[in-house]
């Protein structure tokens, strides 16, 4: 009976919590607001880069690279809310990005737009416009409240669905986890799984077309996940490739993409 209630309380809290994403249109729980996430982000991201290596982006050619193409993009993110009359959704936004030294093939992007980028995956996307690429990806996610989505279904299934402040004061570790864990920072040690398939593909879409904006060629998203799929070599990829759509089923999709990001693509100094 208990466990029944309990059902009954989660279900409640998931359809009191929902919200339409104005951009994408899709229905998504909502339960911690944007400048409480925004908060927890700038405290988290500062922590990360005290614990590691930091390529510093005025001694290097490749974090140099990492802030100038992650800048374009934002500007192009920043552009297209605009355009859709939704700026007032990347509100609180300073924009950071930071390449770390982490043999990992990974990238993430917290609230607010801290982003980070991993050596590891500069061998894979090997040029400025996969870059792009996976930079319009992971903005995605934190700009379609992809990272806000889990994080309340991570609040809804192991805290109860109790407010952030008190799952803060009240169990401060693992609220700390669900966090890391809705934004891909290091290992998924929760209960929830990686982003989900329909939130994987919307983030390769608006990805796309933000790359697209920046002035990148969006078809080499398309190559840049056939070189993922090689990397893999048939065995279980690393963090960042181990989402749910399979790598040849990802390219098709990015291929039905490709003719609409088409669109909104004029290369970097025409």
């Amino acid at each position: 009976m208990i466990r029944k209630l309990t059902s009954l309380f989660l279900l409640a809290a998931t359809f009191v919590a929902c919200s339409k994403n104005p951009i994408t249109g899709r229905s998504q729980a909502h339960l911690v607001s944007e400048s409480e996430l925004q908060a927890m982000a700038t405290q988290q991201y500062q922590q990360f880069l005290s614990e590691n290596k930091v390529v510093a982006s005025s001694a290097d050619r490749d974090a140099e690279m990492v802030r100038r193409v992650g800048q374009r993009v934002a500007s192009a993110v920043t552009k297209y809310f605009n355009q859709q009359g939704q700026g007032n959704t990347l509100a609180g936004y300073k924009w950071e990005f930071n390449l770390v030294q982490n043999n990992e093939a990974n990238a993430w992007c917290m609230p607010g737009g801290k982003v980070v980028v991993y050596t590891g995956l500069l061998p894979i996307t090997q040029n400025e416009a996969a870059l792009a690429m996976v930079l319009g990806h992971e903005i995605s996610h934190a700009v379609l409240q992809h990272g806000n989505e889990r994080m309340s279904q991570g609040l809804i299934q192991q805290l109860g669905g109790v407010a952030l402040s008190v799952a803060v004061s009240n169990q401060p570790a693992q609220t700390q986890n669900l966090f890391l864990n809705a934004y891909g920072v290091g290992s998924q040690v929760g209960v929830l799984l990686p982003f989900s398939r329909k939130q994987e593909l919307e983030a390769d879409h608006y990805g796309m077309i933000f790359g697209a904006m920046a002035g990148y060629n969006p078809r080499e998203a398309i190559a840049l996940w056939q070189r993922m799929e090689k990397a893999s070599n048939g065995q279980t990829p690393p963090e960042f490739l181990s989402t749910h759509p399979a790598a040849g089923n990802r390219i098709a999709q990015l291929e039905k993409y490709l003719p609409e990001a088409l669109k909104y693509y004029q290369p970097v100094g025409k």
